[in-house]
């Protein structure tokens, strides 16, 4: 057995970091609605209220967020919590994997660099916090433990990130990634590249996360059909991913309320 040069704490720490930049995005993108258009899937359109130009197109894009089951409509409230993580996976974890994927249309070449382990690492972050915010779990130690268990093997005590620091530059970029998600229309892609630059920290752990099939790994080899492997592995290691998690909340929570799954 390698020694572990990390340790806990110094992990702990640093996916505490990360915690903190991913929970402000997704609250971003769940709960506000500045415009009212989320608001407005709960009324028929048209009625009870102004029918200008203005007020028509409002509507008209309060429908496709509804067909699009955004968190906030009345679709997505109907929603089991099934069918919301699978969202999560699909919708936005779908996305985000078109970054990580990018850097296999160099094929082998990409391999000579982490970007791609530690995009990937980031991407299923962001994906398994969503997923533990469904289950109600807004508690940080609890999701970094989560992150701990699914990505990096680790099972980590209660409480073990409340007090655990992290290294100097993991704090400083959590900090500029706040300050960009704020005024970034991008925040989801912003997000994932704090996340990327905070997790430079624990490379060691990069290689523990659920990865691509070795097939699509051996595809990604070549320039080009490297990044459609990248991508199509890269999904099927999220769905993964996001299936131990959802295991590991409900046979070791200590948070979670009981949730209707459907």
């Amino acid at each position: 057995m390698s020694p572990d040069r990390l340790g806990d704490q110094r992990v702990a720490g640093v996916l505490r970091a990360a915690v903190r930049v991913i929970d402000p995005m997704l609250e971003l993108l769940a709960d506000r609605d500045p415009l009212g258009i989320k608001r407005r899937t709960f009324t028929d359109a048209g009625t009870g209220g102004s029918t200008g130009s203005v007020d028509t197109a409002l509507n008209a894009v309060a429908k496709v967020f509804d067909a699009a089951d955004t968190p906030g409509t009345k679709s997505w409230e109907s929603m089991t919590v099934d069918q919301r993580v699978n969202w999560w996976v699909r919708r936005v974890g779908g996305i985000s994997t078109v970054a990580v994927a990018f850097p296999g249309i160099f094929g082998v070449l990409a391999r000579r660099l982490p970007l791609g382990d530690v995009l990937g690492f980031a991407n299923q972050a962001i994906v398994l916090v969503a997923v533990a915010r469904e289950y109600g779990i807004d508690d940080r130690d609890e999701q970094v433990r989560l992150l701990a268990s699914v990505l990096c093997n680790r099972e980590l005590p209660v409480g073990a990130s409340v007090d655990a620091p992290a290294p100097q530059e993991a704090a400083e970029e959590e900090q500029r990634g706040s300050q960009r998600l704020s005024r970034s229309p991008f925040a989801l892609l912003s997000t994932l590249w704090s996340v990327t630059k905070i997790l430079r920290a624990v490379t060691d752990e990069l290689d523990k996360r659920p990865r691509s099939r070795t097939v699509y790994r051996w595809l990604g080899n070549l320039p080009v059909v490297g990044a459609v492997a990248g991508y199509f592995g890269e999904r099927g290691a999220l769905v993964r991913a996001a299936k131990s998690g959802r295991t590991w909340i409900e046979r070791r929570s200590t948070t979670a309320p009981v949730v209707r799954k459907g």
